[in-house]
């Protein structure tokens, strides 16, 4: 599976996990290069506290398009190091 947005391959993995509908990718398939920290959290009821990542391309920002669970719940402790994505980052098949 892909992650790309601005016709540009932000992750890349064989071994997405699908949880909700979404893909979520292993942290190591991430091009860190277009990631950085959002200050914004959300929580979920069965899989905890979510944090989220800007994405950045060529100075154009789409904000908390990604996030990730670092200390996920019981439940969701499957997901702990991977990332799903949103807000018009396109998952397909490789």
């Amino acid at each position: 599976m892909k992650a790309i947005w601005e016709n540009i391959v932000l992750a890349e993995s064989d071994t997405t996990l699908e949880v909700d509908g979404y893909h979520y990718f292993p942290l190591e398939s991430l091009k860190k290069e277009y990631f950085r920290e959002s200050e914004a959290h959300t929580m979920c009821s069965w899989k905890g506290t979510a944090s989220y990542y800007d994405i950045v391309v060529n100075g154009t920002v789409n904000e908390d398009a990604a996030w990730y669970y670092s200390e996920p719940k019981d439940t969701a402790i499957h997901i702990k190091k991977y990332v799903g994505f949103w807000k018009g980052v396109q998952v397909v098949k490789s």
